[in-house]
């Protein structure tokens, strides 16, 4: 496996003592597999003459110029087109000279050969929003570091993404990077989620940017020491061989003693070892700071009520989680269970990571839409950074040879770090989404990437066969593929069926028949297909005006998630065309309520409606069909009329329901309305025997027994094998 050192020069790698930079100089030259690159503020010409000093290491490439340069360490040429594309949109050295000109504070840098950037002095309070603004106008990008030094850049150079273009340039992976630094233009650097490191010494400033950031070392040691220190830690570095040992001739060697290697247990650089023996990780924790108290989810059902279960039934163990928003300024502490263990991510790192990465890159590919996945570097690197940081979260509280259970696609890194940081680990992945066809999974720039991690599991868990079976397609000819194991995700029925018997007899609020879609607002739940198929319903038959109202229950997603924006915005203006063709005095067929329902607001809903309509193009599993039958069969009074469940064939739930509901194709609109239509139509004899059949086909399995049958299958998990189930404990 590769390993590349990335390390700024001042204050970093020539930082230190003398022994020091020679200690570490020799550390590299016995260990080739680390390849060192130049990541500094200086020239090509400034790094050409540092080069003359036989205490430092020789470089493969050097980002010079703050990230505006990119030469090859043999021969000092330009690295193209990777210099050309990082300098794009560069004004000119003049041109940024004349314009700051009026800035008096600013000091040219003389003497300093700048090439693609503009270097100056400025003093703290010359930094200004008048400065700043004059350079953002000259559609360039600024840095300021050590209270000191202000440098102009073109708009895409930096260090950080100098070494991203390298990176992808040659094949390198984040865990095969390990980054140092001791300012604030080395941030960029440590944006990447790749191994870091701050060296001591450093400019308070960029600890305090990276502050709990769980990847970033922190030794004492200064410059090369604090580099040296971390290599060790990784375990990139062998102990250097006694003096007269292992060479020819036998004989003492002058020069520095022997390198003693990692610290003392931890041979493999791991993080230190916890102590517990069950560890799950979600990047939803199961109660979230409301501004005035810690509150849980909406519903009695889901993934966190599932994996709060685990923790009520008293199996030991610890949920890591991340931490955003307001929750890190809750006032109060947050309840000690479900026994939490939290990874801090600041805004703009879980905006990359959630909002883009994971709902606009991977979500639409997960959905069989990939047309509609958009992908970027940038945000890429966010999930990585939030990956890593769990993986070696997950590895500091997990004991020896524990039990990880991870849950969905925005963990999918976490295996193949693990399997570095910590082999001991039995890890698994349950997967609450659709799992993609191959060619779609193809479709990601980052498929390989993501291939490599998943075949690091020992176990994966999916709702259905069909799930399953794409997994394994999709690894198939990697370099293992874990045992997979089918085990559909339940509901809390008696949950469900105490709210439904708390409930007073209703009136309807609707004339005529009432059809129900609850669901958040996603294109993946087509909304629209739905209100295109109620305009086709009723074209077809008239004699329905006045008598249906479609009730469609659609809060909006959590604010930043701009994959969404156009969704509600056509949704919104098809209700609008719709009603107004058809409404007339006292009625309009679409009833949109985007605002979210509280779990006794849902289950009225349910007991108000004639059919639910479950339309999703893909769905994991959709437990609003399961609640809905729940809520149904609970009261004695709805049994004459039990009401009718609509499912799409593409939703998880249709694997064991479908046998009893009616099944829709969603991407067809004359399914979507025929089969409508035979829902209002379905004699009561029929809607009864189905719905018991429903009702039997539920069953009453716990969502804390469908998690201890999955950890106990992680726990036992052969490497290599697959099957359709698992034997319960």
């Amino acid at each position: 496996m590769s390993r590349i050192l990335v390390t700024d020069l001042d204050g970093t790698l020539l930082g230190g003592t003398p022994e020091d930079r020679r200690r570490l100089r020799d550390a590299l030259a016995r260990h080739p597999g680390v390849t060192p690159v130049f990541a500094t503020g200086r020239g090509p010409a400034s790094v050409r003459d540092l080069l003359r000093d036989p205490l430092l290491p020789r470089p493969r490439w050097i980002i010079a110029d703050v990230g505006a340069t990119v030469v090859d360490g043999t021969d000092l040429t330009p690295v193209d087109p990777i210099q050309d594309h990082l300098r794009t949109g560069w004004p000119g050295r003049e041109r940024v000279r004349a314009a700051l000109h009026r800035f008096p504070a600013l000091t040219d840098q003389h003497g300093v050969v700048q090439d693609g950037r503009c270097s100056y002095f400025l003093p703290p309070d010359g930094l200004t929003a008048e400065l700043t603004a004059a350079v953002e106008a000259l559609g360039c990008r600024w840095e300021y570091s050590a209270d000191r030094y202000f440098d102009v850049l073109p708009p895409g150079a930096s260090k950080g993404n100098a070494v991203r273009a390298l990176a992808a340039k040659l094949g390198w992976r984040p865990e095969e990077i390990l980054v140092a630094g001791d300012s604030l233009n080395d941030l960029s650097l440590f944006r990447l989620g790749t191994h870091a490191v701050i060296v001591g010494g450093a400019e308070p400033a960029l600890l305090t940017a990276l502050a709990g950031d769980p990847l970033v070392h922190r030794p004492d040691a200064r410059g090369a020491a604090g580099i040296h220190s971390a290599l060790r830690e990784l375990g990139w570095l062998r102990p250097a061989p006694a003096a007269g040992s292992g060479r020819a001739g036998g004989g003492s060697q002058a020069g520095p003693g022997p390198d003693p290697g990692p610290p003392r247990g931890s041979d493999r650089g791991e993080p230190p070892v916890g102590r517990h023996a069950l560890v799950v990780a979600y990047h939803r924790p199961p109660l979230r700071w409301n501004g005035d108290s810690w509150q849980p989810p909406g519903s009695p059902n889901g993934i966190l009520p599932a994996l709060t279960s685990v923790f009520s039934d008293r199996l030991p163990g610890i949920w890591v989680t991340a931490e955003t928003g307001l929750d890190h300024r809750a006032t109060r502490p947050r309840p000690a269970s479900p026994p939490l263990a939290a990874v801090p991510v600041d805004p703009a790192t879980w905006s990359g990571y959630f909002h883009r990465a994971c709902k606009e890159t991977l979500w639409p590919v997960l959905m069989s839409e990939p047309e509609r996945s958009v992908f970027d570097e940038a945000s890429w690197a966010d999930y990585r950074m939030v990956n890593a940081r769990f993986a070696r979260h997950i590895a500091g509280q997990a004991a020896p040879g524990a039990t990880v259970w991870l849950h969905d696609y925005n963990l999918w890194l976490v295996p193949g770090l693990l399997r570095r940081i910590r082999p001991d680990l039995r890890t698994g992945l349950f997967h609450h989404t659709p799992f993609p066809a191959p060619d779609t999974f193809a479709t990601l720039p980052v498929a390989a990437e993501l291939r490599s991690s998943l075949a690091r599991l020992d176990w994966a868990g999916f709702h259905t066969d069909a799930f399953a079976e794409r997994f394994r397609q999709t690894l198939a000819g990697g370099p293992g593929t874990p045992r997979t194991a089918v085990h559909p995700l339940g509901i809390d029925r008696p949950a469900v069926e105490r709210l439904a018997r708390l409930r007073t007899p209703h009136r309807r609020p609707a004339p005529g028949r009432v059809v129900l879609s609850v669901e958040r607002l996603d294109y993946a739940k087509a909304p629209i297909q739905k209100v295109d198929a109620v305009d086709l319903l009723l074209t077809g038959r008239p004699a329905l005006r006045g008598r249906l109202t479609f009730r469609l229950v659609c809060p909006p997603p959590e604010p930043g998630i701009t994959a969404y924006d156009a969704t509600g915005r056509l949704l919104a203006r098809r209700v609008d065309e719709v009603n107004s063709r058809w409404r007339t005095d006292g009625w309009q067929p679409i009833d949109y309520r985007p605002h979210r329902l509280s779990p006794t607001g849902v289950v009225d809903a349910y007991l108000a409606a004639d059919v639910l309509w479950v339309t999703s193009l893909q769905d994991g599993m959709n437990l609003t069909a399961k609640e809905f039958v729940a809520a149904r069969t609970a009261l004695p009074r709805h049994r004459g009329d039990p009401g009718v469940l609509v499912l799409s064939r593409h939703a998880g739930a249709a694997a064991e329901l479908g046998g009893a509901a009616l099944l829709t194709d969603p991407r067809s609109p004359e399914d979507l309305a025929l089969v409508l239509g035979r829902a209002l139509a379905l004699p009561p004899a029929e809607r009864r025997s189905r719905m018991k059949r429903l009702s039997e086909l539920l069953g009453h399995e716990r969502p804390a027994d469908w998690a201890a049958r999955i950890v106990h299958a992680i726990r036992t998990a052969d490497d290599g094998e697959t099957g359709g189930g698992d034997t319960p404990p």
